[in-house]
């Protein structure tokens, strides 16, 4: 739940950086999960003829968690080495969307890219410092 609360906290629009599976996966079972309960509550609401109410609060989540989504899914991209550009994959129908799914789930680069470290721990460039004279 903290990393669900914490993309809409700190990182609300920052498409910059990278994003752990663990994270982009979390914020996605609490997202689909909230949706899920409101289109519930929509249709119980329904049921007391108070449909617009139900409808109302569902468009609301979906308007408000598109921004942290978007980021999130471009974080996770470039963990994994991609462009967020490559969201635009979803455009395609039927497979654009399985691709993407193919790119969240690949383990992360794990040295520093040029969206920075590795968000999974220490940098590991420590191979390349090997017979390097060290600095006192």
């Amino acid at each position: 739940m903290n990393w669900y609360l914490d993309a809409f906290k700190n990182k609300y629009a920052d498409f910059s950086g990278r994003a752990r599976r663990t994270e982009y996966w979390m914020f996605m079972l609490f997202h689909i999960l909230t949706i899920f309960l409101l289109a519930f509550l929509s249709g119980a609401l329904s049921e007391l003829h108070l449909e617009s109410m139900g409808v109302i609060l569902l468009v609301v989540y979906i308007l408000a968690s598109f921004i942290p989504a978007l980021a999130i899914t471009v974080r996770r991209l470039h963990d994994s080495g991609k462009s967020g550009w490559f969201y635009l994959l979803t455009l395609i129908p039927y497979i654009g969307s399985f691709i993407l799914l193919i790119f969240t789930v690949q383990d992360s680069e794990p040295m520093q890219n040029k969206w920075g470290p590795n968000p999974k721990g220490p940098n590991t460039d420590e191979i390349n410092e090997i017979g390097k004279p060290v600095e006192f």
